[in-house]
């Protein structure tokens, strides 16, 4: 009995991390609605509440910013669950778990021009131009396409913004076949909205 109790734990600890990442403002809070309504659990708080910005509300653990001060023994609770991890904190995820990431993609003008929206409504500016940020973004992604491709505990999938929205049937799909998880496919794909699809190339 007790060989099978540690059989069972050993499985139980070795369930991959399902994370969302993406650009801010790249539509990662969508993504992690949606994956909840689907039927998995989520790593969240209640420190962000929704706002204006994403009426649906943020799906974030503040521990999540702290990755790459070394805060992470709070992942290993996470196993068999969606936590939103952005872009830029990708690299700083420890290699001993194994992780499913669903990366969300969109112009890259749509993001800038959510991102200065954002800022102006909480009377915020940026020290960077539009395009020095756009470099920044591009070079970013580049990057982390090339990492996350040569991690061997990484599978991930990309996923397009402005598909998800307008048609959310085919790509709820390709994420439920991606993850080999049973989901609820008709909750998912109530989630993406037209009307919160603002800044639109």
């Amino acid at each position: 009995m007790k060989n099978l109790f540690a059989r069972q734990n050993s499985k139980k600890t070795n369930e991959k991390i399902i994370v969302v990442s993406g650009l801010p403002r790249s539509g990662t809070s969508m993504m992690m609605k949606m994956l909840a309504e689907g039927g998995l659990p989520t790593v969240v708080d209640a420190l962000r509440q929704a706002d204006e910005d994403n009426p649906n509300g943020y799906f974030e653990i503040e521990a999540s910013k702290s990755l790459k001060d070394g805060e992470k023994k709070w992942l290993y609770a996470a196993q068999g669950k969606v936590v939103k991890v952005i872009s830029y904190l990708l690299e700083f995820l420890p290699d001993d778990l194994s992780y499913d990431v669903i990366f969300m993609e969109r112009e890259i003008g749509e993001v800038l021009a959510s991102q200065r929206k954002m800022l102006q409504r909480r009377n915020e500016t940026s020290t960077l131009t539009d395009a020095e940020m756009e470099t920044q973004f591009r070079e970013h992604l580049r990057a982390v396409k090339y990492w996350a491709a040569r991690k061997p505990n990484m599978r991930i999938l990309f996923v397009k913004y402005s598909q998800m929205v307008d048609a959310p049937e085919t790509l709820c799909k390709s994420i439920v076949d991606f993850l080999e998880i049973p989901l609820d496919l008709k909750a998912m794909q109530s989630v993406p909205n037209q009307s919160l699809y603002r800044n639109r190339s």
